[in-house]
């Protein structure tokens, strides 16, 4: 059975997304540390994270960052965490997270009430930071 992640990736459950490209998306969490909580998520299904393709590891890497800047640039927090815990559902996925305190970066933090109008928002904001950063967000 494809996991919640495959199942939000192929649009058979609704996500925010704001990457896309041939090996990772990126879309909003539902339960969000902080406003702006992302998820970065390889297409193909793998639990562990030790266990993905370097290549594809390396790729998600790379839009951790991309996506970590728009983060910064449109919540304005001192800092953006990367987080991999895989615990929540079973296919790799990378948080980023912006923060101000270490003490920010516990789930148990975590929104699951958040309403919708805050995550749309969120996501806007940061697909119009990556426009101002030069890249092409996911719509």
């Amino acid at each position: 059975m494809a996991t919640l992640f495959t199942r939000i990736i192929e649009g058979e459950l609704p996500g925010r997304f704001v990457w896309r490209d041939d090996r990772c998306v990126a879309f909003l969490s539902i339960g969000p540390i902080n406003p702006g909580h992302t998820l970065v998520v390889p297409i193909a299904e793998v639990d562990h994270w030790i266990d993905v393709e370097p290549a594809t590891m390396a790729r998600c890497a790379e839009v951790a960052q991309l996506v970590g800047k728009a983060v910064q640039a449109a919540f304005g927090r001192s800092r953006v965490g990367l987080m991999v815990a895989g615990l929540e559902v079973p296919h790799t996925h990378l948080h980023v997270i912006p923060f101000d305190t270490e003490g920010e970066l516990r789930f148990e933090r975590a929104r699951p009430d958040t309403p919708a109008e805050e995550l749309d928002d969120a996501a806007e904001r940061i697909r119009s930071a990556l426009r101002d950063l030069g890249e092409t967000p996911a719509t």
